[in-house]
């Protein structure tokens, strides 16, 4: 009789506790499924995202020059990269002749005739400004991430991108800035604000660290760098 309900007691024991092992086991396997998934997809798209850029700028200079100048037409196999490199070296050469003056003599003339076709121009004019204003060692476009208040009680984060001039600085009577307030995921619209200085608050982020919490929606979140006293004296609310 004892044995009998000894080997009871242990079935009923061991029923109760292959559930608990179930659960177990479950929670495991799907912790390390999504230890995989993080583990693996930043990379795999990143992977995904190099190889299309560089079929798709292979796929448009490669066929601009002749077959006899392809390296690939000499070997068995396909050479990636080989638009970029290519690319590249072509840059750098029209960089080293716009440098001379034969280089500027023709950009000049290239210039005047732009300069005088009615919609071409304004495109060009446009464009040139932008990328000498990014481009240019002294330019501080998109090097300072700033909080502006939006609405009130509302903050979005923005980048700084030039000191106002012109009209709208001279109709103010603070100091304006253009600030861009990118929308997510998409980074590349947005609004253009123009804040007086003195109603933005200056993050210590970098513009890095700011473009990958923007595309990632707020999931990736850079550390407070700031000493701990003045993140403790940001949260002391203001007394009226």
């Amino acid at each position: 009789m004892n044995e009998d309900a000894d080997r009871g007691s242990d079935v009923a024991g061991g029923s109760a506790k292959e559930p608990w092992f179930r659960f177990r086991l479950h929670a495991r396997l799907r912790t390390y499924f999504l230890t995989g998934i993080v583990v693996t997809a930043p990379i795999s798209l990143t992977i995904y995202l190099i190889v299309l850029f560089i079929d798709f700028v292979d796929s448009r200079v490669i066929p601009l020059f002749p077959p006899r100048y392809n390296p690939e037409t000499y070997l068995p196999f396909s050479v990636p990269g080989l638009g970029i490199l290519i690319m590249v070296v072509l840059l750098m050469l029209v960089g080293a002749l716009s440098v001379g003056l034969v280089g500027r003599t023709f950009m000049r003339m290239g210039e005047r005739i732009v300069n005088r076709t009615p919609i071409v121009r304004s495109i060009y004019g446009a464009l040139k400004q932008v990328f000498e204003t990014v481009l240019s060692d002294k330019s501080k476009a998109f090097r300072e991430v700033v909080l502006v208040e939006f609405r009130p009680g509302i903050w979005a984060m923005g980048f700084v991108t030039n000191t106002t001039t012109g009209e709208i600085q001279n109709r103010t009577t603070d100091e304006v800035v253009n600030v861009f307030v990118p929308t997510v995921p998409n980074p590349t619209t947005g609004l253009l604000l123009f804040v007086p200085r003195t109603h933005l608050i200056p993050l210590e982020m970098t513009p890095e660290e700011g473009a990958k919490m923007l595309i990632s929606g707020g999931i990736v979140t850079p550390p407070d760098r700031r000493p701990l006293a003045e993140q403790q004296a940001d949260r002391i609310p203001s007394v009226d």
